[in-house]
């Protein structure tokens, strides 16, 4: 029996998925957990995904209003120093792109932007709306994110650029935390990602990369774990398909030095799952 793209992604979030020879994708289950004291984290983002603005016969818009209301709140609450919006802020039309951008404005954190398959436009227009290139870096004292651009302006899923991003890993070997937001998994197996190799090979010899966030599989709010390296999803924001709730991921970089990251279900203030790094 054949299965739709949805169908497979509720199996595999249920066990394990052979990706290749001797490498498996392992999901965790849901797990409870003591939240530690505030004083003990260093570092707090948020990370959303899929808006899907514009999209049609979707409430994009209302979904937008809220996802930066929950933003919001977790800023004056336990704080968020700054949130990744992790590809397809629009819907193919890049006539939003201006309006996406200015209702991301409301947040009242700094934000960072990655590039999604649905986010048709070049690179010049993408920098020069966002002020952001496709592929770029931020620097956060101990922590460095890696922002690697996995589609086209036609919406053809791509390889990130394994030269560059291995120049990245080396400029930040010395960093005790890296991680790495790109839109789109680099994995078949998952459902909607694409084989890159290449770039799973240069994950795995990093011994200080900790995390990498996807955006783009709606149905995914989990982690997944290939070789070591801990793969997230967190939901969506809007569209027409995935999960039932509407979510984001929260990462705590910790004095001790790990990584707390749970995903939340932001209408019930429900903490969905959670795992430490």
């Amino acid at each position: 029996m054949a299965l739709s793209r949805r169908d497979f992604l509720k199996l595999t979030l249920k066990g394990v998925i052979v990706i290749g020879a001797g490498s498996t994708l392992q999901a965790f289950a849901p797990a409870s957990f003591a939240m530690p004291p505030v004083n003990d984290v260093l570092l707090r983002f948020a990370i959303a995904s899929d808006g899907h603005y514009g999209q049609p016969e979707t409430d994009y818009e209302f979904r937008h209003d809220k996802m930066i209301e929950w933003l919001n709140k977790e800023k004056e609450g336990r704080g968020v120093e700054f949130t990744m919006v992790n590809g397809d802020l629009f819907h193919n039309d890049p006539s939003f792109l201006p309006i996406v951008k200015k209702k991301w404005d409301g947040l009242k954190m700094p934000y960072y932007v990655s590039h999604g398959n649905h986010d048709m436009i070049d690179g010049a227009a993408w920098e020069k709306t966002w002020g952001m290139l496709l592929n770029y870096t931020i620097d956060k004292g101990g922590t460095a994110f890696i922002i690697l651009d996995t589609a086209n302006e036609k919406g053809d899923y791509i390889c990130a650029d394994v030269n560059w991003a291995k120049q990245q890993f080396d400029k930040y070997k010395s960093k005790k935390h890296v991680m790495v937001f790109m839109h789109i998994a680099p994995f078949k197996a998952i459902g909607g990602g694409i084989d890159c190799p290449e770039i799973i090979a240069l994950f795995n010899q990093q011994p200080n990369l900790k995390a990498i966030f996807h955006g783009h599989d709606h149905n995914l709010d989990n982690v997944k774990e290939n070789e070591g390296k801990c793969y997230f999803w967190d939901s969506h924001i809007a569209g027409n398909w995935g999960t039932e709730y509407r979510g984001y991921r929260i990462v705590e970089v910790l004095k001790s030095g790990d990584i707390l990251t749970y995903q939340m279900d932001a209408a019930t203030n429900t903490k969905v799952n959670s795992k430490t790094v």
